[in-house]
């Protein structure tokens, strides 16, 4: 298992990050340009409010660039306690097991920080491959980078205290 955690204190409300972070509309701005993700059919239209804990959502597509497909994740959230926390535990193409936690920490009036902490292990045969593993670390790490930049300039930088 490989893990990566990310921590950015942002500019807004906790309540105003959390409604954005539970939306496709907002997980595509953040992956933006690099990626974007599909909703499965039944989950079209829906936010993070809309899951049922432990219960398969569907199938999402991860399209690079938004169009070129290059992975799928079947997505499940398995926690999830509004405004603050979701945990989700699915399975893709890449990886035996997807384990994305976010939480959403109010810091003073109109700040807050969030966390990302993704756990994952490769599929079996990809795991044989030489240098893979170091590989999806740096990728899963850069990706998540990339996403808090994109969430810093959504909803601004929290003020140095």
């Amino acid at each position: 298992m490989r893990s990566v955690t990310r921590t950015t204190p942002l500019g807004a409300p906790a309540a105003v990050v959390w409604e954005r972070a539970g939306t496709l509309e907002g997980v595509n701005a953040e992956l933006r340009p690099i990626l974007r993700m599909t909703a499965p059919r039944d989950m079209r239209g829906a936010t993070l409010a809309d899951l049922e804990p432990g219960v398969p959502a569907g199938r999402s597509w991860i399209l690079l660039g938004g169009f070129l497909p290059v992975d799928y994740d079947d997505l499940c959230l398995a926690e999830i306690e509004p405004p603050r926390r979701f945990l989700e535990r699915s399975t893709m193409l890449s990886m035996s097991s997807w384990q994305h936690e976010r939480v959403v920490e109010p810091l003073s009036e109109g700040t807050c920080t969030i966390t990302d902490t993704l756990t994952f292990e490769l599929r079996g045969p990809l795991r044989r491959l030489p240098g893979v593993e170091a590989l999806s670390q740096r990728i899963v790490t850069m990706l998540f980078r990339h996403r808090h930049r994109r969430l810093a300039a959504t909803h601004g930088p929290a003020a140095a205290g």
